[in-house]
């Protein structure tokens, strides 16, 4: 089992700054999401992790030992890529054995290594065909075998599900939990852009954004407690929706006016006195709109759009200012002939989210 430490470490190229400050332990055993924006810096993040990008400054220690300069095959870890990177000319079985071939291992251990690794990943009636009589999600678990026959102390995974086809996707990613299921004491460090990847897979998500980290914890946390307007909104889908308004009442529930006459919420959130008139902004998730004949603690606006999706019906607000994003309402089951109508919606005061100056009142 290896942990990880990440201390003050900084990535810049020449005078750009890519990321700076980051301060993340991980614990052995734990399998940590990297998610954020295009450009954020994640996949730099775990490139530095694997020794393929140069630390240009802070510390990274590994299972205790500080690795900065430490080669990528003296660390301790194996990477799973985007792209599969298979041998075309050779066997499954070949492409597996291949490092442990270089390394000179025997050939009874190369077999036991990579036998156990085609039982795990469900490869083993694969093992004498070419990549190219092998589906996406096959050749993918045939890059993720390479990882296992090294067994490593950290495995690293760069988007390895995003050349696949929805179905696919959803398997491989089941495959992927499996995986982690049947290797608890080997740590895992995943960097996606699908959101729906990270809430499932991740023991903890690492929210990266502004060169730096906006916030870590479980997926649950991060849902339903974000520290900031960012993590709010990029997690969960549709995005949270942001009300600008004023606070109208202080203490341990907050309630704020909304802008354009829509009504005045209540929040589950404490307040100070000093809050009294601050300019905020509200965040309701879009499945915590519920529709209610309450007039006065709601809601009301005018209905653009419906989608129904069976399972799901999506309701679409005009915003009534620009540069405001369409409220969006994300109801259970199937609701008919709402577009068009005045609604009033109302949430939970739990569910209410306060950001003053983009941070959550939760956490000032």
């Amino acid at each position: 089992m290896a942990g990880l430490k990440l201390t003050n470490v900084a990535k810049s190229y020449g005078d750009v700054s890519v990321l700076k400050d980051i301060n993340l332990d991980i614990d052995a055993g734990e399998l940590i999401v990297f998610v954020g924006p295009s450009g954020c810096g994640k996949s730099t993040l775990l490139r530095m992790i694997a020794g393929l990008e140069k630390i240009t400054g802070g510390e990274l220690q590994i299972d205790g030992q500080v690795v900065n300069d430490v080669p990528p095959a003296q660390r301790g870890i194996a990477m799973v890529f985007q792209s599969y990177a298979l041998y075309p000319h050779m066997t499954v079985r070949d492409n597996m054995a291949f490092a442990l071939k270089l390394a000179k291992m025997s050939k009874a251990e190369i077999d036991t290594a990579v036998n156990k690794a085609a039982d795990i990943l469900q490869l083993t009636p694969y093992l004498d065909r070419l990549p190219k009589a092998l589906s996406g999600g096959q050749r993918q678990r045939v890059a993720i075998g390479r990882c296992i026959v090294r067994d490593p102390k950290v495995f690293l995974f760069d988007e390895p599900l995003s050349n696949l086809d929805a179905a696919l996707r959803v398997a491989t990613r089941l495959e992927i939990a499996q995986l982690k299921e049947s290797m608890p004491d080997r740590t895992m460090i995943y960097v996606t852009h699908d959101q729906v990847e990270a809430m499932t897979l991740a023991s903890r998500i690492v929210v990266l954004a502004n060169k730096g980290i906006s916030q870590v914890g479980t997926p649950l946390e991060l849902y339903e407690k974000p520290q900031n307007e960012f993590v709010a909104q990029f997690i969960g889908s549709p995005a949270m929706n942001l009300f600008p308004g004023e606070i109208v009442e202080t203490g341990e529930h907050t309630k704020v006016r909304l802008d354009g006459g829509h009504g005045i919420v209540q929040s589950a959130y404490p307040s100070k006195a000093g809050d009294m008139g601050a300019r905020v902004n509200v965040g309701i998730r879009p499945e915590d709109l519920q529709l209610t004949d309450e007039t006065v603690e709601s809601y009301s606006g005018k209905v653009d759009v419906q989608e129904n999706l069976g399972e799901v019906t999506l309701l679409f607000f005009v915003p009534d200012s620009e540069g405001m994003e369409p409220v969006i309402a994300k109801l259970p089951g199937i609701h008919r002939g709402l577009k068009g109508q005045t609604l009033n919606l109302a949430a939970a005061p739990e569910k209410v989210h306060v950001f003053l100056d983009g941070i959550s009142l939760l956490y000032r």
